[in-house]
């Protein structure tokens, strides 16, 4: 009896090692919105997330990003906002991260503004 081997899509890996650097300091309220169906949406998913200080929101994305190259073999084409990290914004091409210092996401609403998308909430990692 032959084994069958899925392989996973570039983009759900990409998506999975995101989480993975999330998770791994702690961010809160982890939402992958798909954008695919919405007309215009200049990337195809949103993985957002929150920390509760710049210092976290700075931990996570540094995270993220090591565990993208690690585990999917991406590097962001561009990343803005680690200056002041209240919202740092990693640009994967089809998938766009945002991390944010808590208040900044309840300033700036992308999940009301991006209603339409379709919405997956990720466990926390925290037992």
């Amino acid at each position: 009896m032959t084994k069958k081997i899925i392989k996973k899509d570039a983009t759900v890996l990409l998506i999975d090692s995101i989480i993975e650097g999330m998770q791994e300091r702690k961010a809160k309220d982890i939402v992958v919105i798909d954008l695919r169906n919405i007309e215009f949406a200049m990337t195809d998913y949103f993985v957002i997330c929150h920390g509760n200080s710049t210092t976290q929101v700075q931990a996570i994305a540094q995270s993220v990003e090591e565990q993208t190259l690690k585990l999917s073999n991406e590097k962001p084409w561009h990343i803005e906002g680690q200056r002041q990290s209240n919202w740092i914004l990693m640009d994967y091409v089809h998938v766009v991260v945002h991390v944010f210092e808590d208040q900044t996401r309840k300033h700036y609403a992308l999940e009301e503004l991006w209603s339409d998308g379709e919405f997956e909430k990720i466990a926390s990692s925290e037992s």
